[in-house]
């Protein structure tokens, strides 16, 4: 996330000047009582446009204006986020964004092409995390297309998510983590239980499989701050209305963890880069 919000700001410089954008940059901590806090003050201040970085950052703008342009960006499903019926990937109103959704099929995909023999994928994720309930929902569809079990093991918070974690490990030949953000911030808990364990995990997005994964197709989060921070330019410039604006994507690049997959016994496929560190 702090990724994202960097190349935001360094794409709304280069558009703008940077002598003409002053950021308000302000920090929620995930808690989504500070994140309505923060919004309602930048809609007293009179801001020009909001950034909402995550998806609980983006429910607090929405509720808080319906008039100032709000972007968001590390948002996986914006349908979802934002309880759209049929969502055809324009959201209306005063809201836009971009969106940190990896090709789910080639996600189930690759678990497969890593681990041909795999029986029982475990799918971990935070129930707190609607986004993420997207994703394992999506993932295990396919999964299972495919003839491989994948059962769901949600855990509320960091408190839990040890116990929970090596359940799913016990019980499963591998892991897969959505683009979930308490599993990235606590990626040594997940790493401490699987490593040891020989159970491989599959993430959907880099920074946790740095942490503890195997193999990723991942968007780079600075990337996609920076396509943000280009729609932020165009709207403070009055050259898109963000009412038309579609949510934007960024492509995903295969990569793999080097130091999990040598402890593992595991050479990486053809077409994967090493994750730099």
């Amino acid at each position: 996330l702090d990724a994202a919000t960097q190349g935001f700001e360094d794409a709304v410089k280069e558009g703008l000047g940077e002598e003409n954008v002053t950021f308000d940059e302000q920090n929620a901590q995930g808690d989504s009582a500070t994140c309505a806090t923060i919004a309602n003050g930048f809609v007293s201040s009179g801001v020009a446009l909001i950034m909402a970085n995550a998806t609980p950052a983006l429910q607090a703008a929405q509720a808080a204006t319906n008039t100032i342009p709000i972007l968001g960006t590390s948002v996986t499903e914006y349908g979802v986020a934002l309880g759209l019926d049929n969502f055809s990937g324009t959201v209306g109103g005063n809201v836009s964004g971009t969106s940190d959704l990896a090709p789910l099929d080639q996600q189930a995909d690759m678990i497969v092409e890593w681990m041909p023999e795999v029986k029982k994928v475990g799918l971990l994720y935070c129930s707190a995390e609607a986004n993420s309930q997207y994703q394992v929902d999506e993932v295990q569809k396919y999964l299972e297309a495919k003839g491989v079990t994948a059962t769901q093991y949600a855990f509320s918070d960091s408190n839990d998510l040890s116990s929970v974690c090596q359940k799913a490990a016990d019980e499963n030949d591998a892991l897969y983590v959505p683009t979930d953000n308490t599993v990235a911030a606590n990626t040594g808990i997940v790493d401490g239980i699987c490593r040891p364990a020989k159970k491989p995990v599959f993430a959907g997005e880099e920074g946790i499989c740095s942490g503890c994964g195997v193999a990723t197709l991942s968007i780079s989060y600075y990337d996609l701050g920076v396509t943000t921070g280009k729609m932020a330019a165009k709207i403070l410039k009055g050259e898109a209305d963000i009412s038309t604006m579609p949510v934007e994507y960024t492509d995903a690049t295969p990569k793999y963890n080097a130091s999990i997959c040598d402890q593992l016994g595991i050479t990486p496929l053809d077409g994967y880069e090493a994750i730099d560190g």
